[in-house]
C-alpha cells in the first residue's frame, strides 16, 4: 500500500497581495503526476485545504481540478479540515463524495469511522482522519470538563482511535493503523507562516498522544519535518513567508508492507517562483541580481538616505518585488519624540526634525520653502 502524505495546501491563498491561484494550481498538478508515476493508492492532505473559512469561486475551482487530477492518476483521496478550513462546508455531501474515492471529514462525531483501504472488503489499513479538534468546541462530544486544552482533546481523540483500531487489528492482523492530524506537536518547529491555533490556552500536544499507531500524517506546521519514525509533517506544497524561503517543498511517500515494514521517502516538488531576500542599496540592486527577476523578492535596503519611491524603481527591473524594508548602516541621531513646550522648538524645526527621522537626511532647500509656504498659510487660517 502506497500513501503520499500531504497538508497545508491553502488553496486561495495570496503572499503580500499577490494572487496564488496560478502557483497552487501548477504544483498540485505536479503532485497528481508524481502519484502516477509512483502508482499511489490514497493521498492523504492533513488539513488547511483551504486558506479561508469561506472560499471564493476560483479557490473551489483549482481544488476541484487538483481532486479531479488525483483521482484521474488513480489515487483514492482523504482529507481533513485544518483550523482555516470550515468543517461543516468541507465535509457537506462527504458520503456520497466517498463513493467516488474522494473521502472528506470534518465531524469530529466521526473520529472511529476510519477510511478503510483499498476498501472495506479487504482491507490493509485503516486511516482514521481526524480534523482540527478546538477545544471549547469539542470538549464536551469527548466527555471533557472545561476549559480543555489541545493536549487533552486530543489525548482522548487518540484513546478512541486506538481502542477501535485494536478492535479491528483482531479481525485483521495484518491491518495497518494511520492517523491524520492538524495539531502542533512538541518537537517540531513553525516555518513563521502558519496562523496559530492557540485560543487562550498552550496550543501544542505531546508526541506520546499518538503511539500505537503505524503512522501519522500530521498538518499545520509548514516545513517538512519528522518528530519520531513515525510522525511526519509533510509540509505546504508552497512557500508562504521568506521564512521559508531555503525549504526545500516536497510530499511524503509511505509504503507499508506486511507486518509493521515501511518505508518513507520525500518526493521533491517543483517551485513555480521562487523567494529570495536581496540587502544593499537600492542602486545595488538596480546595477545587478538579474538572475532574480522572476523571482518573489523581499528587498533591505541599506541607503545612508531613503530612497524615493524604492518600491516602483524596484518593480521596474524585479515584477515580483512584494516587500522593503530600509535599514541604514547608521541610525539617524534625530529624535522626533521632543517635549515641544520644554525644548522651546518651533513648528519649523519640529517639522525639519521629523523628515530628517524619517528619511535620514534633511530637507533640501526646495523642500524648506515648501514647508515655510505651508507653515504660513497654517498661520494665517488660524491654525497652530
Amino acid at each position: 500500500m502506497r500513501l503520499l502524505h500531504t497538508s497545508d495546501w491553502h488553496v486561495g491563498r495570496t503572499f503580500h497581495g499577490r494572487d496564488l491561484l496560478e502557483d497552487q494550481r501548477s504544483v498540485l498538478a505536479a503532485i497528481a503526476e508524481l502519484v502516477a508515476e509512483h502508482r499511489v493508492d490514497a493521498v492523504l492532505i492533513a488539513g488547511d485545504l483551504y486558506d479561508r473559512a469561506v472560499p471564493s469561486a476560483d479557490a473551489i475551482a483549482v481544488l476541484t481540478e487538483a481532486f479531479s487530477a488525483i483521482r484521474a492518476a488513480g489515487a483514492q483521496i482523504v482529507a481533513s479540515a485544518g483550523n482555516h478550513d470550515s468543517g461543516p462546508r468541507l465535509g457537506a455531501f462527504s458520503d456520497f463524495l466517498a463513493a467516488g474515492g474522494l473521502h472528506l471529514r470534518a465531524d469530529p462525531q466521526r473520529l472511529v469511522e476510519p477510511v478503510l483501504l483499498p476498501d472495506a472488503a479487504a482491507p490493509e489499513v485503516a486511516c482514521y482522519p481526524v480534523p482540527y479538534l478546538e477545544p471549547e468546541v469539542v470538549r464536551r462530544r469527548l466527555g471533557l470538563p472545561g476549559p480543555a486544552s489541545h493536549q487533552a482533546v486530543m489525548s482522548v481523540a487518540l484513546q478512541h482511535i486506538r481502542e477501535d483500531f485494536g478492535r479491528r487489528k483482531r479481525e485483521h492482523p495484518e491491518l495497518h493503523g494511520v492517523a491524520m492530524a492538524h495539531a502542533f506537536v512538541v518537537g517540531a518547529s513553525p516555518a513563521g507562516s502558519e496562523r496559530s491555533i492557540a485560543v487562550g490556552g498552550v496550543e501544542s500536544v505531546g508526541a506520546e498522544v499518538f503511539d500505537g499507531l503505524d503512522y501519522v500524517a500530521l498538518g499545520h506546521l509548514h516545513g517538512a519535518q519528522q518528530v519520531s519514525p513515525q510522525l511526519r509533517y509533510s509540509g505546504s506544497p508552497l512557500a508562504y513567508s521568506f521564512n521559508e524561503a531555503g525549504h526545500r517543498k516536497s510530499v511524503t511517500l509511505v509504503e507499508l508492507a506486511a507486518g509493521r515494514s515501511m518505508r518513507i521517502s520525500e518526493l521533491p516538488l517543483p517551485v513555480p517562483r521562487p523567494l529570495v531576500e536581496l540587502t544593499g542599496t537600492l542602486q545595488e540592486l538596480l546595477a545587478g541580481y538579474g538572475e532574480y527577476t522572476e523571482h518573489y523578492l523581499s528587498a533591505r535596503l541599506t541607503d545612508p538616505v531613503r530612497p524615493l519611491e524604492p518600491m516602483r524603481r524596484l518593480q521596474q527591473k524585479f515584477p515580483y518585488a512584494v516587500t522593503l524594508s530600509w535599514q541604514p548602516p547608521e541610525p539617524t541621531a534625530h529624535t522626533v519624540g521632543v517635549d515641544v513646550a520644554r525644548a522651546g522648538i518651533t513648528d519649523v524645526e519640529l517639522v525639519h526634525t521629523f523628515i530628517a527621522e524619517c528619511r535620514g537626511s534633511t530637507a533640501t532647500a526646495t523642500e524648506a520653502g515648501l514647508i515655510d509656504q505651508a507653515l504660513a498659510l497654517a498661520r494665517a487660517g488660524g491654525g497652530e
